[in-house]
């Protein structure tokens, strides 16, 4: 039989192992920017068509920066980059969750932090509200793992203290 103890660490990586996958994932995905643009427009008949507009005007938008000033893409290489060392900053909770609690708690925060970026810098960047309700959600799906991981490691803090 499994203790408790083992249960809620295997509980608590299984979380951490969902947010790693997510950074490495928006981590790969922003070095193909432009393919998956064209992906999206050419499939794009099922969106509204404020969304359609959109794509079709970053997708353009995109096309024309990379054709003629191909060094402003070196930000999203670095978007990109950011996003896989954040991943890694995750395999400290991974191998001592317990001990590395802070990353955790740093990841609650970049997930609660996302809404005033989206909404601030969205706006002064005329990004539509729709969007920047899709970068939102990446805070909102992103703190569900860290917050059931973070609950997690306290509890197994109080298992440990309790059996001092």
């Amino acid at each position: 039989m499994k203790t408790i103890e083992y249960r809620l660490l295997r509980r608590a990586k299984a979380c951490i192992w969902v947010v790693i996958t997510g950074l490495a994932v928006s981590g790969l995905t922003a070095f193909p920017i432009e393919s998956e643009l064209i992906f999206l427009v050419k499939h794009s008949n099922g969106f509204p068509s404020v969304m359609q507009t959109w794509l079709h005007m970053v997708y353009t938008a995109v096309i024309t920066t990379n054709r003629n000033y191909p060094y402003l893409s070196y930000g999203t290489d670095w978007l990109a980059f950011a996003h896989l060392m954040l991943a890694i900053l995750f395999v400290g909770p991974l191998n001592n969750p317990v001990k590395n609690v802070w990353v955790i708690e740093f990841g609650m925060m970049a997930c609660v932090l996302i809404f005033p970026l989206a909404f601030i810098a969205g706006s002064i960047r005329d990004i539509p509200v729709f969007w920047r309700m899709i970068d939102c959600s990446f805070g909102v799906f992103g703190i569900i793992p860290l917050l059931i991981s973070h609950l997690t490691v306290r509890r197994l803090q109080y298992l440990h203290q309790q059996s001092i």
